[in-house]
């Protein structure tokens, strides 16, 4: 059974959509209904991606689907499948959302909107009629500046809909429509500075700032949302572009692309493997930590399985290739980022779901305003009655306009922002902070994460008849030769300690001659006239060094500590142990502390074995039975969906290409900054520094922006709230109105900037 088969029951089939024209929650409600209306379909869709996946049983079409999308007032378009290839991985890269056509319609509103803002807001700034400048001014920002939301309330509108976007397209238009009637009506109500008709106001200013402020928050969420395949792009990056085969017994240069299952690859030290096999001559260290995330290199040789985009360290290896393009490992990684990202559950923002109340109610009440004037007024035959009904219906759509609700999120989301983007935290979007407010359990990856992700000494414990300091010594200075990861990490122990020799002094090692490596086993050479081996205590034994009973002890305490042991021989005799460990961060035990204040549960998940993970927890203050320990990258998927199972709101903090499936996942992905390009952009939240404390103080200021969010919202919502049934008992006159949504929007954003002072 396929990678593919195992992601929908039998029977049906997996397509996925692009979709255009989705501006809100609604919208994403909308096409779920409509597509669940076909008998046998399952639909989820993805707003930030602009796509739908969808399971769908053999008897329907890929065109019904796209007619039922484009019934609904959308457009869709199937994704087409990659060919093979070392980019094959996923269908394909998310629909592209435009926030390049955004950019010059927000470029032209704000260059024209200050000076519509100053002349009509300063009397110092006013001249003589100065209403008619105001008004040509305006005219481009509230049609061409403003069509998206113009478009989106055209689209809704067709089919007996409304959302935000019909209210912001109604609320800009009638500002500006009332205003050019004011003007018209009286052509010289602005004939001196300072001078404005008293039958009613302009609200130019109005119309042009509210298209402004939501163009900008239109803006940030589409680049938010272009972001979004990213991760994919870059995972699919890491696989090597070319390979070497030997074909008729000659090597030959050839793109990825081309490799055929069965090929036989030639891999030098240094090189990546191009794709999945086995080995089948040859031995190395292969540094597998790009895909797997850890640090200690995995020895392979012949009959050993080797991953596509790993490392060959220290050896020549010849690899039969298994697998080739979408069948990889890395390819599938690809495709459980895609999946795990299309499949989370659409965002219901705040301010969506009240509209789906708000914007119908805001409609009605204008026209009942209306016509409840034109009824109870009774006959003028001045026309007096229509435009006081006008300027009634007027006034309540002008104080329904939701100017302080634009600003609710994005003065709110870009202070946060910002506030973070000083202590390191990147927040992708509005709807991460949602996420945070709900996590109660957090998945830390150990390497990179809560450890350094870097092997360094631990301990030396010599044999009797040798010293520790001697042994480390004469092993690094042999090792300092090698290329291999360990061998560094040795000889960098060994040059810190002190000699009394012929080159005392910390920072210099004795040179050695007649090195020698055996790739998967050891090295050794004379080194001030001594034979000097180092390697696996298998490969010594080949050599004829036997460990006794208590030097075989030492050796099994090592490596049930968790510990990588090297093995060192001196003159044909044991002398001593060399243990090396992956390092606890220092600030790791602080910052689950302070994760635990905040509510949350801590999980250590690593692929490393049970021996190392259980010592990195106990360190850092893990329970024992929140250890997960020898997990693959698709074990670390299913941790979460496990725990998400279980009722768990779960949040993944890792650094490696083998958390990016996992950190798309979960509830909410905390990616390290020092970690790959794949884990960051798969997560929601990145903290630029290497502390799991930002972790912590991530959470904290992402749920401290949303409170401030919400508070902003509950402001806007109330000024509407109180001011509406003023303006419908046609006691507060368009100019008053406006007056009033500037003084909400001033309260929103005084409360956002608050948020300066976070952490300080």
């Amino acid at each position: 059974m396929s990678h593919q088969e195992l992601l929908h029951p039998p029977g049906t089939r997996v397509v996925e959509l692009d979709i255009e024209g989705m501006t809100c929650a609604s919208c994403v409600n909308r096409v779920e209904k409509k597509l669940g209306k076909l008998d046998g379909v399952a639909a989820t869709v993805n707003l930030p991606l602009e796509s739908a996946y969808v399971t769908v049983p053999d008897g329907v079409t890929d065109e019904q689907l796209v007619d039922t999308v484009n019934a609904a007032g959308y457009k869709a378009r199937v994704r087409q499948q990659r060919p093979a290839g070392p980019e094959a991985g996923t269908a394909a890269e998310p629909a592209a959302i435009p926030a390049s056509l955004l950019r010059p319609r927000l470029i032209l509103a704000a260059v024209l909107t200050v000076p519509v803002f100053l002349v009509s807001m300063v009397p110092a700034f006013q001249f003589a009629n100065w209403g008619w400048v105001a008004a040509v001014l305006a005219l481009p920002v509230v049609t061409w500046a403003a069509w998206p939301f113009h478009r989106a309330a055209a689209i809704n509108a067709r089919h007996f809909a409304s959302t935000m976007d019909t209210l912001v397209s109604l609320g800009v238009a009638s500002a500006y429509l009332f205003s050019a009637w004011q003007l018209l009506a009286d052509p010289r109500m602005t004939e001196h500075p300072g001078m404005e008709g008293m039958s009613g106001g302009l609200y130019f200013e109005v119309a042009a700032v509210v298209t402004t402020f939501l163009l900008l928050g239109r803006y940030l969420e589409a680049n938010a949302k272009q972001k979004a395949g990213d991760a994919l792009q870059a995972l699919l990056n890491l696989g090597a572009k070319d390979a070497t085969v030997l074909r008729n017994g000659k090597e030959e240069r050839i793109p990825a692309d081309l490799l055929q299952v069965g090929d036989v690859l030639v891999v030098r030290p240094g090189e990546k493997i191009a794709t999945d096999g086995v080995v089948v001559d040859g031995a190395s260290a292969v540094d597998a930590s790009l895909v797997t995330g850890e640090s200690v290199p995995v020895e392979v040789g012949p009959d050993s399985r080797v991953t596509g985009a790993t490392i060959s360290t220290s050896g020549r290896l010849l690899v039969r290739a298994t697998r080739v393009g979408s069948e990889t490992t890395l390819a599938q990684m690809a495709r459980l980022v895609s999946q795990a990202q299309t499949g989370k559950a659409p965002i219901a923002r705040l301010a969506d779901r009240i509209s789906a109340v708000f914007v119908p109610v805001v409609l009605a009440l204008a026209v009942v305003t209306f016509v409840l004037w034109l009824l109870l007024a009774g006959p003028a035959a001045d026309g007096d009655n229509l435009r006081q009904a006008f300027t009634a219906a007027v006034a309540v759509l002008v104080i329904a306009c939701p100017c302080a609700l634009g600003l609710a999120t994005p003065v709110g989301l870009l202070t946060g922002t910002g506030r973070g983007a000083q202590l390191g935290i990147l927040i992708k979007g509005p709807q991460v902070l949602e996420d945070t407010r709900t996590v109660d359990t957090i998945l830390l990856d150990k390497t990179g994460t809560v450890t350094t992700g870097v092997l360094a000494v631990d301990a030396t414990a010599a044999f009797t008849g040798f010293q520790d300091g001697a042994v480390l010594r004469l092993a690094g200075a042999v090792e300092a030769a090698s290329e291999h990861p360990v061998a560094r990490a040795i000889a960098a122990a060994a040059a810190a300690v002190p000699s009394t020799g012929a080159t005392a002094g910390a920072g210099t090692l004795p040179s050695v001659q007649g090195f020698s490596s055996a790739p998967g086993g050891g090295v050794s050479g004379t080194v001030e006239g001594r034979a000097v081996m180092a390697g696996r205590r298998g490969w010594l034994e080949q050599n004829g060094i036997i460990l006794d009973a208590a030097q075989q002890a030492t050796l099994a305490s090592a490596e049930e500590g968790g510990a990588t042991a090297i093995c060192v021989a001196v003159d044909g005799k044991a002398a001593g142990i060399i243990s090396l460990r992956d390092t606890v961060k220092a600030g790791s035990a602080a910052a689950v502390a302070r994760l635990k204040a905040l509510g949350l549960r801590p999980i250590l998940l690593t692929g490393d074995n049970a021996a190392v993970a259980a010592r990195v927890a106990a360190a850092v203050g893990i329970a024992p039975d929140d250890v997960y320990a020898g997990v693959l990258p698709e074990g670390k998927v299913e941790a979460v969906r496990k725990l998400q199972a279980g009722g768990a709101t779960v949040a993944t903090a890792g650094d490696g290409v083998n958390d990016a499936a996992a950190l798309a996942q979960a509830d909410l992905g905390i990616a390290m900054g020092s970690g790959t390009d794949v884990a960051i952009e798969a997560a929601d939240l990145t903290v630029m520094g290497n502390d799991l404390a930002q972790v912590a103080q991530a959470i904290e200021l992402s749920r401290k922006t949303l409170g401030t969010i919400k508070t902003n919202l509950f402001w806007a919502f109330f000024y509407n709230a109180v001011g509406i049934p003023v303006a419908a008992l046609g006691l507060l006159n368009p100019m008053i109105a406006g007056a009033a949504m500037a003084a909400s929007s001033v309260l929103v954003v005084t409360n956002s900037l608050r948020l300066r002072s976070f952490g300080k």
